[in-house]
């Protein structure tokens, strides 16, 4: 997804991720620390979590602050040390999020805390992303360019779980597949010559602590949906079970072809989409396979409320939008 031309990644580029404490996150910061030539801003909610990427041989490159993506004061406030600290940022990584489990019907309990749960997910998976892609916008078109590099990259990790939906996560997947939308509609917003692109990077399961606290929060169980072959509790045992775990691809694995998408980018367009995991790849496939032939099932019925001339319109977003 870019806005014309091709991406040339600095020799040293300046990185921004959220959520470097741990998972992808952690393994894409400790990749990009160990580059000879590379910068790094480091984030997370506690920033003496990420002493692991502070190593001495990469002092002077690495930048580690605290980040709550919730707070619009703590976002620009680190946006402005990183610009205080290296004059631009290159490539924002918006990992950063964490997933909510549970009966969806349990945000109507009267206790009140699955609501307040649910509106969390949304508040830190989609509105901390939409406001630090928004400043790397400014950042890139009105910053970078005093120190001679015009332009950058966002990457939006939203998952598997930003394109599919899966029983139990409807929350979850609602801020997911906002960042979508938004990453989609903003970057058609954005002027060529600002050589501003966007990736939607999307994992499927891969080994980190996601299910662990602070990457998993859990709804009460819901009394209507306590069978065992509830689609919740079956896609509950599976989340849980260790043994499904071992199946996952290594974060480290994920983050190397993070930052080689962004690598490639001189000779290719970033895609708009990155699935990552063969299990994630195939899943969206077989979702737009599906989507395709209902499309042509209800063909018939989608365009009999056509009227003369009225396909002038969709032709106008086809040609100037897809």
């Amino acid at each position: 997804m870019a806005s014309g031309n091709l991406y040339n990644l600095p020799k040293d580029a300046v990185w921004f991720i959220t959520g470097s404490s741990s998972g992808i996150g952690l393994s894409l910061a400790k990749l990009i620390a160990s580059h000879p030539t590379h910068r790094l801003v480091a984030t997370a909610r506690d920033s003496s979590k990420l002493s692991e990427i502070l190593t001495p041989s990469a002092s002077a490159r690495v930048h580690a602050t605290d980040l709550d993506v919730t707070s619009e004061a703590s976002i620009d406030a680190a946006i402005n040390e990183a610009i205080s600290k290296f004059g631009r940022i290159d490539v924002l990584v918006n990992n950063a999020g964490y997933a909510l489990q549970g009966d969806t019907e349990s945000t109507l309990l009267p206790d009140g805390h699955a609501q307040s749960q649910a509106r969390k997910v949304v508040e830190t998976n989609f509105w901390g992303t939409a406001r630090l892609s928004l400043q790397a916008i400014r950042i890139f078109r009105d910053e970078n360019p005093k120190s001679g590099q015009q332009g950058g990259v966002v990457l939006n990790v939203t998952s598997l779980g930003g394109f599919a939906g899966f029983p139990g996560t409807a929350f979850y997947h609602a801020g997911k597949f906002a960042v979508e939308g938004f990453t989609e509609s903003v970057s058609k917003e954005v002027r060529p010559e600002w050589n501003i692109h966007f990736c939607l990077i999307e994992p499927g399961g891969t080994s980190t602590r996601f299910t662990s606290a602070g990457s998993m929060d859990w709804l009460s169980p819901h009394p209507a949906y306590a069978a065992a072959d509830s689609p919740s509790r079956i896609i509950e045992g599976y989340i849980k079970n260790p043994d499904m775990h071992k199946t996952w691809a290594p974060a480290k694995r994920v983050a190397a072809a993070i930052y080689q998408v962004v690598a490639r980018a001189k000779d290719k367009n970033l895609p708009t989409r990155l699935p990552l995991t063969k299990g994630a790849w195939e899943v969206i496939k077989a979702d737009i396979a599906a989507v395709d032939k209902e499309l042509e099932d209800f063909k018939a019925l989608s365009i009999s409320v056509e009227i003369d001339d009225a396909n002038k319109a969709g032709q106008f977003l086809m040609d100037n939008y897809s």
